[in-house]
């Protein structure tokens, strides 16, 4: 897993996987943010099982699933999660690119 922090409080990376809940906590997050869509590769987890190992890590985790371009209903869903879930966060996608898009927006 390869952590590209763009702020104290934000960081973004590739696929995460169950497994790696308890490093990402370790790290001290405190909340992700999935921006990847179930089913988008084969052999990807999906959120809800990433979502448990999360949530029984004690970390908040919300699903914003983007594919393409992003609509307004993703950008008040980031940014209402931005506002209401602990930092720091961390968001993922298979490369990290939507992660850090949906972040972006919060400057706009």
């Amino acid at each position: 897993m390869h952590l590209n922090k763009i702020t104290a409080d934000y960081a973004t990376t590739g696929q995460i996987t169950p497994d790696q809940i308890k490093a990402i906590a370790d790290a001290g997050y405190k909340s992700i943010v999935c921006a990847r869509p179930d089913h988008e590769e084969g052999g990807q987890p999906s959120y809800d099982e990433v979502a448990r190992a999360a949530e029984a890590a004690g970390l908040k985790i919300v699903h914003i699933p983007v594919s393409g371009m992003l609509g307004e209903g993703q950008v008040i869903r980031f940014h209402d999660a931005w506002t209401n879930l602990p930092k720091p966060m961390l968001g993922y996608c298979r490369s990290g690119a939507r992660a850090g898009s949906l972040y972006a927006t919060l400057s706009k």
